[in-house]
């Protein structure tokens, strides 16, 4: 066991590739084997929020950046797929425009609307547009070196306005959102083979967003993120530009927020201005810090098992949950800053210090040989 344990050190991407392979036994095996549909749904839910939780790790727990507006991206990638589902369903039954427009009296589909009719524009569009908007508000914010609390005001300021803005436009569902998906890219969403292939997409969808982070986190663009977390000016002494490294670490965890809203549309079956905005933010940002936000799983496991908490305990205390997970929070930032991640090498190291012999009580005798030796050599001098 022991040789075992030190080859797996001296390699650790057979820990991780060994890792990878349990957790996708555990999504692609035994979930669908022992949850039912309706939990194995929910589960595909809380994958949502650990892709987000992800990118979150990466920029708040190695990059020191406190994104508290990440509902933003998530939103974006939402209301995107949730527009071209909504359009392929018009298409399908002979409607020029979605159901709920019908109701809401517009008989003409809005110009913005058009271009994710497209399958390939609108998957674009999820790519590329939560990327495209942390890239220019982090080159605006990081360039003229806003950060602290007030970058993270900053951020929660602009999902509290993305989430106003869209409760006012009646042309993407206004307060209620949009909801009622028929299909996904032609795949009926009644049919539980759909919804479990759904479940699979967001568990393989995980899992390479983890590995992404691994690699970011490994490279040489992980250790200087690191130090430009805690040592700015030094960085910036060495030539680097903090600002830049910075930017790809938000924009990275912009570009995974909005590929988990997308997913998240067709999953939930609604999205709404109430879950994009301070609210669900914060949500994500709680359940990364209960988790470990420094560490690789620790966010992803956080986020999960935040989620889940939330559902079963609700049903049972619905007017406690909110209590619980203050509690939760506040313990963990108190006294467990490194999460829940941080409490077995903080037990170790608290066994170790007490019970582990210290090593200046060894004593080293001298054999019986050398005492033998040494008159030799006086002799010889």
């Amino acid at each position: 066991m022991t040789t075992l344990t030190a080859k797996l050190r001296a390699h650790p991407s057979l820990t991780a590739l060994g890792g990878f392979a349990f957790a996708a036994i555990l999504l692609f095996a035994v979930a669908p084997a022992l949850l039912s549909d309706f939990r194995l749904n929910l589960l595909a839910k809380f994958l949502c929020f650990a892709i987000v939780a992800a990118g979150i790790g990466l920029a708040w727990g190695r990059g020191g950046m406190l994104t508290l507006g990440q509902g933003v991206f998530f939103g974006i990638g939402a209301y995107v797929m949730a527009m071209h589902l909504q359009m392929s369903d018009a298409a399908r039954l002979g409607n020029d425009v979605p159901e709920f427009m019908e109701i809401s009296g517009i008989r003409e589909l809005p110009s913005f609307w058009q271009p994710f009719a497209s399958a390939p524009v609108a998957i674009l569009g999820i790519l590329i547009l939560p990327a495209l908007v942390a890239a220019v508000l982090g080159y605006g914010v990081f360039k003229r070196r806003v950060k602290g609390a007030y970058f993270a005001i900053l951020s929660q300021a602009l999902a509290a306005a993305l989430a106003i803005l869209l409760t006012g436009q009646q042309a993407i569902g206004g307060f209620t959102g949009l909801s009622d998906f028929r299909a996904f890219f032609g795949f009926k969403l009644s049919d539980p083979v759909n919804r479990q292939m759904l479940f699979f997409i967001a568990a393989g969808t995980l899992l390479v967003v983890v590995a992404l982070v691994r690699q970011l986190m490994h490279s040489r663009y992980g250790e200087l993120l690191v130090a430009v977390r805690d040592q700015e000016e030094r960085v910036r002494f060495l030539g680097y530009d903090p600002a830049n490294v910075k930017i790809v670490a938000y924009v990275t965890a912009a570009f995974f927020a909005g590929i988990a809203g997308a997913l998240f549309t067709p999953i939930v079956g609604i999205i709404s201005p109430a879950d994009i905005g301070v609210v669900p933010s914060i949500a994500f940002l709680i359940g990364v810090a209960i988790g470990g936000r420094t560490t690789l799983l620790g966010p992803v496991l956080g986020a999960i098992g935040v989620a889940w908490a939330q559902t079963a305990l609700s049903e049972q205390f619905p007017s406690g949950w909110t209590y619980l997970q203050g509690v939760l929070f506040i313990v963990v930032v108190g006294f467990i800053p490194a999460g829940l991640a941080g409490v077995w090498p903080m037990l170790k190291g608290f066994v170790d210090s007490r019970f582990r012999t210290p090593r200046e009580a060894v004593v080293v005798h001298e054999t019986p040989e050398a005492e033998a030796v040494e008159p030799e050599k006086v002799e010889s001098r």
